[in-house]
Formats: structure tokens, sequence, C-alpha cells
């Protein structure tokens, strides 16, 4: 995507030292500041994915193939790359894309010798990216068929309202994104379109990079608090939500940033449809109940507790929300149900949220 008139991808080779690094874009930063870091070992990979430098489960999983391939470069046997699997597979619980990518690097050098892998691991990193920013890509145009048929019933000159949730943009893949891709899509056609960005407390994912990418594509958006969406959709605000997914069941559970749940609820409620987009490797073909299934990220009570934002005078600064002494608990995701989801947009096309309807399309 573009920032000030730059072509970006979220992740990229450093083309003076390619069998050595990766550049980033440090998400923790925006959007305040646009900075990008570099990634030379199997560390920094696990690190950037531990903090949020990186985020969104398609760039975790590139990130960790890349931090594959630096493991291997350094050592090559069995030994280095079953520790380097452990360590990257550990950073993130929630997402099934680590895992999906890191068996593919698995799979792609374990039955090579030791001095052939390097390279084969190189290969498939690589292809692994180029292929999450085609499956995005098919994704955005599978959706903007059905922003198109719903904006159509619409009186005419009407725009298109979508309330998002999370980030699930092209910070949070490769290029493109998964629910951002049909909404750039359809302002890229000429279609009007406008978005309802849920803030989306903690770490503000919506606020701070939704708002950013929809900014930078020049989309128009109006950010709101997390509870404002079912009010929205009361008065007839919302056309459709559409949200991404960092892990869904083989019956068409999806699990996705705290909150996604309550907004399902309220579609449900107010008739609205609710769209799930994500790729294929998003789709975990081992469980069937999210619910109880699906491991819930747990995360740093700070995150509840504490802000990070510009001052008056412009200058970057944390500050504390709470009082002091009383706990907080952070829970990073919830698991709504397949039957509150209206449809999936995946990359093969669209289909209802159920076992049935994955196996069509996948084959599974």
């Amino acid at each position: 995507m573009n920032y000030q008139g730059k072509r970006w991808r979220t992740l990229w080779r450093n083309e003076a030292d390619a069998s050595s690094s990766i550049g980033v874009i440090d998400q923790r930063l925006l959007p305040h500041e646009f900075k990008t870091l570099t990634l030379r070992t199997m560390e920094d990979c696990a690190e950037a994915i531990r903090n949020m430098t990186v985020r969104g489960a398609p760039l975790i999983g590139a990130t960790a193939a890349y931090g594959i391939c630096f493991a291997l470069r350094d050592d090559p046997s069995n030994a280095g790359l079953a520790a380097a699997y452990t360590v990257l597979h550990k950073t993130r619980p929630t997402a099934i894309n680590l895992k999906w990518a890191l068996d593919q690097m698995q799979a792609a050098v374990a039955q090579l010798p030791p001095a052939k892998r390097l390279v084969a691991a190189y290969a498939r990193a690589v292809e692994l990216c180029d292929e999450d920013v085609a499956v995005c890509e098919a994704i955005g145009r599978h959706g903007l068929e059905i922003f198109r048929e719903i904006l159509a019933k619409k009186p005419v000159g009407s725009k298109l309202n979508v309330l998002t949730h999370c980030n699930a943009g092209w910070l949070a893949c490769v290029d493109w994104g998964t629910a951002l891709a049909p909404i750039f899509m359809t302002y890229d056609a000429g279609l009007p379109v406008h978005v309802w960005v849920d803030e989306t407390r903690p770490r503000n994912q919506g606020a701070s990079l939704t708002a950013w990418e929809l900014n930078q594509h020049g989309v128009p958006h109006t950010i709101v608090v997390d509870n404002a969406g079912g009010h929205l959709m009361q008065h007839g605000l919302v056309d459709l939500c559409i949200v991404g997914t960092d892990r869904t069941t083989a019956q068409g559970d999806v699990c996705n940033k705290i909150g996604t749940y309550l907004k399902a609820l309220a579609a449900r409620d107010n008739g609205v449809p609710f769209y799930v987009a994500l790729p294929g490797s998003t789709i975990d073909w081992t469980i069937h109940d999210g619910l109880k299934e699906i491991p819930i990220e747990e995360r740093s009570a700070a995150e509840v507790t504490h802000l990070r934002g510009k001052t008056a005078d412009g200058t970057l600064a944390e500050i504390q929300v709470t009082p002091d002494g009383s706990p907080a608990c952070n829970y990073g995701f919830d698991v709504t149900p397949a039957r509150l989801v209206t449809a999936l947009i995946t990359e093969k096309g669209v289909c209802a949220a159920g076992e049935e309807g994955l196996r069509q399309l996948f084959g599974k």
C-alpha cells in the first residue's frame, strides 16, 4: 500500500544483505511515528512478534518464516530447526497462521541435507509473502462484489457504511489486508464508502492503525468508541460489519480481537450483515468448538491500565488511566460462534460459516 507516495509492504528483504536481514514497520509507534526496524536473527523475529512490533495473523506468520531462515543460517541441523520452531511457536498462542507458516517452512527443508536448507528456506519465505499478497487481493475482489450488491440496494446517491473492529488491513498482512481489502477496492472503484472505525481497546488498533491506513488511502472514515457500534446499528447507520480473524475452526467459529463477539450480537439483533474475511491459512482444521478449543491469549494488564499518545505540545507520552492498586485483566481475543456470521470471505470465494461451506471451498 502507499505511504507518502511510496509503495510499501509490511515486511521486505533488505537488498544490501538479503540473506542476513529483513525490514519491518514498527507498528508500536503508529500513528504518530513511522519508523522501520531491521531484524537480523531468529530471536529478533521472535521478539518483534512478542512485543507487537509486527502483529496481525498473516504478518506474524511471514515474520516467523524469516525467523526460521535466520536460524538455519546459524545452525542448519535438525536440532537448530527444532529449537527455532519451538521458540517462534511460543511467541503468540492464538493466531494459527504462526503455526501454519512454521509448518510450511519445516516441510520445505526437513528432507534436505543441512547444506541445502538455507537456500530452500529463503525461497519458501519469499513465496509465502508473495502468496499472502495474492490471497489478500483475491479476498478483496470477492468482498468488493458483496459491497457492490449491498450498495445497489440502497437509494441512488447513498454511501455504503461499513463498521470494522481491530485492524485487518495491510499492516496486519504483507499487503492489502483481509477485512480492509474490500474497502480499499470499493474506494478505488469510485464507489461511495464510509467506514466506522472501532477504536478497539486495549491497544487501540482501530484508532491507531486502521484509521491511519484509511487516512493514507483517502478513504472517508470516522473513529468511534467500541461501545458505539450497537447504537449506530440501531439507527440504521451501518450497512454491514466486516472483521478479520486470527483463527477459524473447521465449523466456522471465528476468534478475533476482544469485542468482536459483541459486535456480532448487535449486528444479529439489528439485521446487519456480519462478514469475516480470512485466508485459508487462518482455518484450523483440527478443532471444531472455538469456545472450548481455541487458546485465548492473556496479555499484560498495562495495556488496559495505560495509554500512549501525543500530548498538546506534540511529544509522545504514556499515561495511567486507572487508580493505583486496581488490578486489570486483559483477554486479547474472543470467539464469535458461526451462527452469528453471515458469511466467510476467503481467497477461494464466499461461503456460509460452517463445516459444509468451508469444505465446499477448500475440499477438506
